[in-house]
């Protein structure tokens, strides 16, 4: 057969994706602003105490810094109804910067205003406020899920939030300050049990030493890149931009995996380990498979990164 996206996708059909993420995810997003700025407010306190948030970098949160200015110099009741307008993707001037912010300083941005709704420069929750059935039923599913999961979780609350709009008076999209490739003789190549094939190799060392440029000539021109929970990326400009913006300080740590017999020149190829962000170090790990797909000559035709189910899933590559 000649393998297209889309039926490369079906590669590995046996790979148990989590369910909670998405499921989770379409629940938040139901539910009416107060709750979901509730359930924020829990992520970064309750949460916080089992998983380290990192600080953000200086450098990423300049962008965002005369907004959080500008809303802490609000009264309380005008503060309420900004966060209450993000989570309702009101399009105002503040929902269309913060629509603008990459995924990092989106985190930065809620994890400053965390602070500061704790520290009451910033209108919290207010006291006694009862969450509906619907909302706690989706704090249950987060306090339930997997830190990785939790991770995953959150950063999809978040980065949905605000108004984002192709208008030409739109502001531009920020891009977080270009983290330069880890200079070669301080690289460690890494090595996985039952893979030896170059380019899924390099294709992991570049991405570890944010060398998004050479990781992104590993793919074919019409290569494609399909994140967790998200349709495929096509072509190697689009894929190149989405790891400048998603994939700068990632560390990605490879177990093992398993090599498919070879069809009509294209090398089926499936690693498992596991991902730690910046964000949240190396306490939490996201339990990760890549599905390869090699076109016969040995470039990436397609490759999905997966968020397993349970770590028993790292375990469960046999060769069939």
């Amino acid at each position: 057969m000649t393998f297209t996206t889309e039926s490369a996708r079906s590669i590995f059909p046996d790979t148990k994706v989590s369910a909670v993420v998405p499921k989770t995810i379409e629940q938040f997003d139901k539910l009416k602003a107060e709750d979901q700025l509730a359930l924020i407010w829990f992520a970064f306190t309750e949460m916080g105490k089992t998983i380290t948030i990192a600080a953000p970098g200086a450098a990423n949160m300049m962008f965002a810094q005369s907004t959080l200015d500008q809303i802490k110099q609000m009264s309380p009741a005008e503060q309420t109804q900004v966060m209450c307008d993000l989570t309702n993707h009101a399009d105002t001037p503040i929902c269309r910067t913060y629509g603008s912010f990459t995924m990092n300083i989106k985190l930065g941005f809620w994890n400053q205003l965390g602070e500061w709704m704790e520290k009451g420069l910033v209108a919290p929750i207010p006291q006694g406020y009862q969450l509906s059935s619907q909302a706690n039923a989706v704090l249950k599913s987060i306090k339930n899920a997997e830190p990785g999961q939790q991770i995953t979780i959150l950063r999809s609350t978040v980065v949905n939030m605000g108004f984002d709009s192709q208008d030409l008076d739109s502001p531009k999209k920020v891009a977080d300050p270009v983290v330069i490739p880890t200079e070669m003789a301080n690289r460690t190549q890494i090595q996985i049990e039952g893979v030896t094939h170059p380019t899924v190799l390099s294709y992991i060392d570049n991405m570890n030493a944010n060398d998004f440029e050479v990781a992104v000539d590993l793919f074919a021109p019409n290569g494609a890149l399909q994140p967790p929970f998200q349709k495929p990326i096509l072509g190697r400009d689009l894929i190149l931009a989405y790891m400048r913006e998603e994939c700068q300080g990632l560390k990605l740590m490879p177990e093992q995996g398993v090599v498919e017999s070879v069809e009509e020149g294209y090398t089926p190829i499936k690693v498992t380990g596991k991902v730690q962000t910046p964000w949240f170090g190396s306490s939490v790990g996201m339990n990760i498979a890549w599905r390869f797909l090699l076109d016969p000559e040995g470039k990436i035709f397609f490759v999905a990164i997966d968020l397993l189910a349970s770590p028993r899933e790292l375990l469960t590559l046999v060769r069939r």
